[in-house]
């Protein structure tokens, strides 16, 4: 099918998953010039007779090589499915939401559209796909628990993600046998890190750890490793999750005497870390960092050496992992729709067909179905295996409920948390006051 290439509209760059693009609409379909939107037509076939075809239209954000793999997914579909025409459109994250606001105004959005963690704003105009899966329409036996999470709010299953993610360390093994450290085990305890980096510092005189997302590390998943239904925010977000500072106060402390004997960068020295090629762990001077795991080839190739990936520590090595699986971006079904029911029977294939999953090759993130994971796995490199490996692993874990979007004055709380944190370091404050302090701060921003 013929497709044109029409303007692009801005360009931005969001966590690594928005870059410039060009949004393309098909030349063979009626559109209509204030809105965008395509008719439903009827078909001349080859034989002279005339068959109804169902009109879908695409559209999403990303990279050139996002739009090139989804391209053809989408042209595979048509071939396969020839009484289904596909628009579809791509920009870059900034021209991709000016289009779609424009298209809510005008009730006209498409029929699938890439939402992210933006989703609430757009909430009225999401078909949830929940009798979908029970029709099987949409197949979801082989996606876990935990990553149908990911797209679950209040109770409904708003989309399915076309990826997932989750945080981890990355270490260097070599450092590790070196100063004849133990690696990390799925299990590991914060004990357990702060001994490594005191064994590698003493040894080889270098960091044992760059730095850390010390609001996750210390503040959301450190609560949740307090124990299963305890959450920093309350799954309402209306309040905090737990109501004892002690919780936060272990967190601080170990991050002072880390710094404090020279295995961890003081405050000024993380700030000197702008980008994954400046991380002490990429330039040979730390054994190890904190990583969104789809960082992680990045990061390995930027090192030029083999890198691993590990759990985050917990408090107990019994005790929960606090870890979450996030989605990366998902397809949603418009109500604005006339073909809901095609669309679902699209966003199906996307997920679970493996011919295109090997072209789309987890590029939005890791794939949640477990079939579709295991088939890439056959051909990926290492560093790609040691990603799917290790979100699999935290997919297995036993998780609470999570939080799908982020709570009212979350960001101020955790500029807040980081001041605190560096306050501990030059003791301007104890971890207990830095504790309290947080607490405080945080319940009454729910005032």
């Amino acid at each position: 099918m013929k497709k044109v290439v029409a303007l692009i509209l801005s360009s931005a760059m969001i966590l690594g998953l928005a870059s410039c693009g060009a949004p393309k609409s098909s030349s063979d379909s009626t559109v209509n010039q204030a809105d965008g939107s395509a008719d439903v037509t009827t078909a001349v076939n080859t034989s002279g007779g005339s068959e109804e075809v169902v009109k879908i239209r695409v559209a999403w954000w990303g990279s050139q090589t996002r739009h090139d793999a989804t391209v053809k997914v989408i042209e595979m579909y048509e071939e396969q499915n020839p009484n289904v025409d596909i628009e579809y459109e791509f920009y870059d994250f900034e021209g991709y939401l000016t289009k779609l606001n424009t298209l809510v105004a005008s009730n006209t959005v498409w029929d699938v559209f890439q939402l992210g963690g933006n989703f609430p704003t757009y909430m009225n105009k999401i078909v949830t796909v929940d009798e979908y899966i029970a029709d099987g329409t949409i197949d979801v036996s082989n996606a876990s628990e935990s990553f149908l999470k990911t797209t679950n709010w209040n109770g409904q299953q708003i989309a399915l993600a076309s990826g997932v993610n989750t945080w981890g360390i990355t270490y260097d093994p070599a450092i590790f046998a070196a100063a004849e450290a133990a690696e990390p085990t799925e299990n590991w305890t914060w004990e357990d890190y702060k001994k490594a980096c005191l064994i590698i510092h003493e040894k080889l005189g270098i960091y044992g750890s760059s730095k850390m997302d010390d609001f996750v590390s210390g503040a959301t998943m450190g609560v949740a490793q307090e124990g299963f239904g305890v959450n920093f925010f309350a799954l309402s977000n209306d309040k905090l999750g737990f109501d004892d500072p002690g919780m936060l106060v272990d967190y601080f402390q170990m991050r002072k005497d880390l710094v404090d004997a020279g295995a961890y960068p003081d405050p000024g020295a993380i700030a000197e870390i702008k980008d994954i090629e400046g991380d002490y762990l990429v330039k040979g001077e730390a054994a190890m960092t904190f990583v969104g795991s789809n960082q992680m080839p990045t990061m390995a190739a930027a090192a030029g050496r083999e890198l691993k990936l590990a759990t985050i520590p917990r408090k107990k090595a019994d005790g929960p992992s606090g870890a979450t699986i996030q989605s990366s971006q998902m397809f949603c079904i418009s109500k604005d729709s006339k073909a809901p029911d095609e669309a679902a029977k699209f966003i199906n294939y996307f997920l679970n067909d493996e011919e295109a999953n090997r072209i789309l090759n987890g590029e939005r993130g890791v794939p949640i179905m477990s079939n579709i994971r295991e088939m890439l796995l056959v051909d990926a490199d290492e560093v790609k295996r040691n990603m799917y490996e290790y979100v699999d692993l935290v997919g297995s874990f036993k998780i609470g409920d999570v939080n799908l979007i982020d709570a009212k004055g979350k960001t101020e709380i955790e500029d807040q948390y980081k001041l605190y944190m560096d306050q501990v370091i030059y003791e301007e404050k104890t971890p207990t006051e830095a504790a309290q302090a947080i607490y405080d701060f945080a319940a009454n921003k729910f005032q």
